[in-house]
């Protein structure tokens, strides 16, 4: 009788294990309601049974078409983020987990203006005890810098000019520099953006000693199998790059007031700053 092989830690979670550890960990019983309304659902679907590596990032995006394609932009917007969480907290766990793709896009309510936050309610947000040191630094830098979130993200620690408060980033748009025969370069037109006395007392925290890899990492390492480009993990501590989806995630957990998906975007800290700077100079 030939010997079965035991399934690994990893063929063993199922979509329904893992979201139920997901939701377990939700101490506010309203927040795991709705947020079981848009995760036990989309597991249904996906069926609970199957091995969560086993599931494609388009599979994610078909199933929130599916179950809430035709719905009201806030319930669109709701579900999405609450599989938006639940996808980031197995990444930070470690587990080789799908994503939610860049076509199932968060809707912008009709006839909706990006809101500018006031000073005093971001440094309020940036002060609270429950916004861990990587977020405070973010949204730090992103107020301060005026940059787009894609920007910042993708920052490694070798890009930044911590004395002169300054690092290069390549801008929405910009394209490789070619050669004179039409030959694609690696290197991007870059641009710099700088930051104030707020981030620059907190990024040394942060950082605690790195000096390469990206600025921003998750708080677990990635799971086998998940294949990462060598630019987006530290060389020293193994740990990947922090998504975009991540961190808009966790702003969403922040700031919402009326459940998943109603909280603050990260765009709103460039708008923010960009809207300030321009009332200032009206002012002058």
């Amino acid at each position: 009788m030939p010997a079965v092989t035991p399934l690994s830690a990893a063929q063993r979670l199922t979509v329904r294990t893992a979201a139920d550890a997901f939701l377990d960990t939700l101490p506010n019983p309203n927040t795991m309601r709705a947020y079981a309304a848009g995760v036990g659902k989309i597991a249904q679907w996906l069926g609970e049974h199957r091995p969560l590596t086993a599931i494609a990032d388009d599979e994610i995006g078909e199933a929130l078409e599916a179950l809430w394609g035709s719905a009201a932009v806030n319930t669109w917007n709701a579900r999405r983020a609450a599989v938006l969480s639940w996808l980031a907290w197995c990444h930070d766990r470690g587990h080789a987990a799908p994503a939610v793709p860049a076509w199932a896009k968060r809707l912008a309510a009709p006839d909706s203006q990006t809101p500018a936050r006031s000073t005093t309610a971001i440094d309020r947000l940036i002060t609270r005890r429950d916004v861990g040191l990587r977020e405070k630094i973010l949204y730090r830098l992103l107020f301060e810098t005026a940059a787009r979130a894609e920007e910042i993200l993708t920052l490694n620690i070798e890009d930044l000019d911590l004395t002169a408060r300054q690092a290069r980033v390549k801008a929405k748009g910009a394209r490789a520099k070619t050669r004179r025969r039409g030959q694609a370069r690696e290197d991007f037109v870059l641009e710099t953006v700088y930051w104030d006395a707020g981030a620059a007392r907190l990024l040394p925290r942060l950082l605690k000693g790195r000096t390469r890899g990206p600025v921003f990492v998750t708080h677990r390492r990635p799971g086998p199998g998940k294949v990462i480009g060598p630019r987006d993990v530290c060389p020293d501590t193994g740990l990947a790059r922090l998504a975009y989806g991540q961190a808009r995630a966790l702003l969403d957990e922040h700031t919402a007031l009326n459940g998943p998906g109603t909280g603050w975007d990260l765009h709103e800290f460039r708008h923010s700053a960009l809207t300030h700077l321009g009332e200032a100079a009206r002012a002058c």
